[in-house]
This record gives C-alpha cells, sequence and structure tokens, in this order.
C-alpha cells in the first residue's frame, strides 16, 4: 500500500483559495500552505495582515474582467494550476421573502455565488486537462438543500445550482484525470457569524449564547451543539485535495454538525 507523507503531501502543487483572506477561505489557504503547496489567494481587498507566505491576487470575480485577471496571472506567474477551491460566495439580500428582492438581488447572488466557479472552471480547466490531472472543489452550503427561504432565497438557488453544475461537471472531466467535489458547509463559526451573534443580542437585549441558540433552532437544530470552527472545513478539503483522496470524484461532502435532518 502506497505511503503518504502527511507534512508535505501537496509539495510541487499549485492551489489558488477564492475569497481566502478570511474566515473559512483563510482556513483552507492556510491548511493547504500547511500540507507543502504553493498557494494563491484571492479576494476585493488585501486583509490588514497577510501571511507573507501566501500570494494574493487583488479581483472582483463577480464579473468576466475580475476572473480573467486571476486565471491570467495565475498561469502567467506560476505557469500552472493543480487545486482551485472556488470558495468565494455569500448573501447580502434583505430579508423578507420573494417579494422583496428585485432583479439585481438576484443577479448578483447568480454572479457571485454560481457565475464565478463557473468561469473560473471554464478558464483553468483546459491547462488541467492538457497536464491530465487537477482538483476543483465548490463550496456550497447545506441551503443547497435547506434554503432559508425568508432571508437568503436566491443564494440557496445558487447554491443549488452550483452542486448540480459540480456534478456535471466531474462526469464530464473526471474520465480525463480531473476530479471535482463539492464541499457543503452549515454554519460556521467565522467572525462575521460572531458580529452577527452580537447584533442579535444587543437588537433582543439578550446574551450572545441565547442569540446563537435561537440561530441553531431556526436552522433546526444542530446536533453537535456548536457551529463548525473553520479549520474543521479546512481540514475536510485539506484531505480531499490530496492523493489520500484520489478515487473520490463528483460527490457532495457535507460539513454540518448533523444540521440537515435527512439522510
Amino acid at each position: 500500500m502506497k505511503q503518504f507523507n502527511f507534512n508535505n503531501e501537496l509539495s510541487g502543487k499549485i492551489a489558488l483559495v477564492t475569497g481566502g483572506t478570511k474566515g473559512a477561505g483563510k482556513a483552507i489557504a492556510e491548511r493547504l500552505l500547511n500540507g507543502g503547496a504553493t498557494v494563491i489567494i484571492t479576494a476585493r481587498h488585501a486583509p490588514e495582515t497577510l501571511n507573507d507566505k501566501l500570494h494574493f491576487i487583488s479581483a472582483d470575480l463577480s464579473n468576466h474582467t475580475g476572473t480573467q485577471k486571476v486565471v491570467k496571472d495565475v498561469l502567467k506567474q506560476f505557469g500552472k494550476l493543480d487545486i482551485l477551491i472556488n470558495n468565494m460566495g455569500g448573501s447580502e439580500t434583505k430579508g423578507g421573502g420573494f417579494a422583496v428582492l428585485s432583479d439585481t438581488d438576484w443577479e448578483e447572488s447568480l454572479q457571485t455565488n454560481l457565475l464565478a466557479p463557473v468561469r473560473l472552471d471554464r478558464g483553468f480547466l483546459p491547462q488541467m486537462l492538457e497536464q491530465k490531472s487537477g482538483v476543483i472543489i465548490h463550496i456550497g452550503s447545506i441551503q443547497g438543500k435547506l434554503p432559508l427561504y425568508d432571508s437568503t432565497l436566491p443564494y440557496a438557488a445558487a447554491k443549488a445550482g452550483l452542486i448540480n453544475y459540480s456534478k456535471s461537471l466531474s462526469n464530464e472531466v473526471s474520465p480525463k484525470g480531473v476530479r471535482v467535489l463539492t464541499v457543503s458547509p452549515g454554519w460556521i463559526k467565522t467572525k462575521s457569524s460572531i458580529a452577527m451573534m452580537e447584533r442579535i443580542a444587543e437588537s433582543s437585549n439578550t446574551t450572545i449564547e441565547k442569540a446563537t441558540q435561537s440561530v441553531m433552532d431556526a436552522l433546526g437544530g444542530i446536533p453537535m451543539g456548536r457551529p463548525a470552527e473553520p479549520s474543521e472545513i479546512a481540514e475536510l478539503i485539506g484531505f480531499l485535495v490530496s492523493p489520500r483522496a484520489n478515487y473520490l470524484t463528483g460527490t457532495e461532502f457535507i460539513i454540518d454538525g448533523g444540521t440537515i435532518p435527512t439522510i
């Protein structure tokens, strides 16, 4: 049986993590770096503090121009890409259900959460197919199966589309050497989610603990009793992009502490 060097198993690999300056994206980038990969991260703006071992490219991936800039810069500077983590995403639409959402709300969510990964895949896949190797990870969401219609309707629809697209793409390119997978997290404990709990606690005149519990209740409960740590998401992805996962493709991995109530 082949033995793997877990401390340097990604040596020689070039990886790109979109939205890699904060939250789960930052944890993923650092995990791949610790695995021996050369790691590039993208975001609209550079963070105040940046690991000097990470290569940063400023770009707005919600449009064609930004995507093309990243593809061109990566291939020019590094010559190839072995690992693509389509992590960028999010929802900024207002709550209130379908009636309060405009075409712009829908278009922005679809651009960020679905079309940005599609464009990046299209930009990097020709080179991956030429070298007959590569791994693409799409970061989905449990909302692709468990939508919260009152607050994130376009986001949930976009993530459902991403999950379906990821499976279809895998069927096309896996026979040619490129693995494609989806990782769908539930609630992740990031700085932004902590700030949200603080706002809920303040507006409801309650504690952060009770605010956190109210959000878990809204999700139908989390059997593990807490949101995920970014490092836990990163560790799963570290495995999936490694040689240890060479037979895994076309699959969605849900990491939600048991939130989704169905099998």
